[in-house]
């Protein structure tokens, strides 16, 4: 078990603790929840809990469990790797559709994670969750595209509270279904989202008041704009600054134009497709002090290209 510590700020004060831990650690969340649970944050030496409020000068310490042995192998040969750019600081990578790109369990070796962690063994001492070795940011199993990760620590501080303060920017393509052809060509959907209460694979767009009031749903925005039309599908290009899970998929299917494919959210299944129709096609970043600027591409997959052009 480790320890990260911090000393509350005066810009902190007031604060709730979760709120507090989550944006210090990076960590989802459920994951800081069961910190709380387990009575792993204390102020000092002293258990609180995540509703307590912040105290300047205070100082925040959070104990983190580490990974399971074998959590993150070595490198796996048979795992391949599409490397976009390699810098000493960081890493971007292409992940297919179907990979993971962290184990969720002991033993699990084919994620994204265990390449990365093979390759690169600096990564390992990298972020509060063993399983996610320098990982910045996360993509579904089934969204292919560009993942960055960072093989420094200064460069993994600064790109995680870029990414918390929306300055990382994330640029998707997703094909959508627009049956009656009224999706305009661009627009914003600023639908809350909270866990979903009767199924733990999905989130719930809270588009109804009664949900707003008994879920406190976390504000969600994404921004889209139409980038080409077939026959009753739509290629979006999609940007959400502060993206939570299944953000793109639920907002989405919020508007009756659920990803291609994309079954759990409501999509029809497609004997021609074995994933949802998302894809991460860009990131970018304008550069600081700590991590110079960087763009990188990723262009619209092979089978996902198809569903426009049958």
């Amino acid at each position: 078990m480790s320890e990260k510590q911090w000393e509350i700020q005066p810009e902190d004060e007031g604060q709730r603790l979760d709120k507090l831990v989550a944006r210090k650690s990076g960590l989802s969340r459920a994951e800081v929840r069961r910190l709380f649970e387990e009575k792993r944050v204390k102020i000092g030496r002293r258990p609180v809990s995540k509703g307590d409020v912040a105290r300047a000068g205070s100082l925040l310490v959070v104990s983190l469990v580490e990974g399971p042995p074998g959590a993150i192998p070595e490198e796996n040969p048979l795992i391949p790797l599409r490397i976009l750019m390699e810098r000493d600081d960081i890493v971007v990578v292409d992940k297919p559709a179907g990979q993971p790109t962290a184990p969720l369990r002991i033993g699990e070796t084919g994620t994204l994670a265990n390449a990365l962690a093979g390759r690169y063994p600096e990564m390992r001492s990298l972020g509060p969750n063993p399983r996610e070795p320098g990982l910045i940011h996360r993509l579904d199993n089934d969204t292919s595209g560009v993942l960055v990760a960072a093989r420094i620590q200064r460069a993994y501080d600064a790109l995680v509270e870029a990414l918390r303060e929306g300055k990382l920017q994330k640029l998707y393509l997703a094909i959508c279904h627009d049956l009656d052809g009224a999706l305009p060509d661009q627009g914003s959907l600023e639908i809350p989202l909270a866990p979903h209460p009767k199924d733990r694979r999905r989130v719930l767009a809270c588009l109804h008041p009664r949900d707003v009031e008994r879920l406190a749903p976390r504000p969600a925005i994404t921004y889209y704009a139409v980038k080409r039309r077939h026959g009753d599908l739509a290629l979006l290009e999609l940007k959400a600054p502060r993206a939570l899970r299944h953000q793109l998929r639920a907002h989405l299917a919020a508007i009756r134009c659920p990803l291609v494919g994309d079954v759990l959210y409501g999509a029809p299944p497609r004997e021609d497709l074995r994933r949802h129709a998302l894809h991460a096609s860009s990131v970018i970043w304008g550069g600081s002090a700590a991590v110079p600027a960087f763009t990188v591409h990723s262009p619209l997959p092979v089978e996902l290209e198809r569903l426009l052009d049958g």
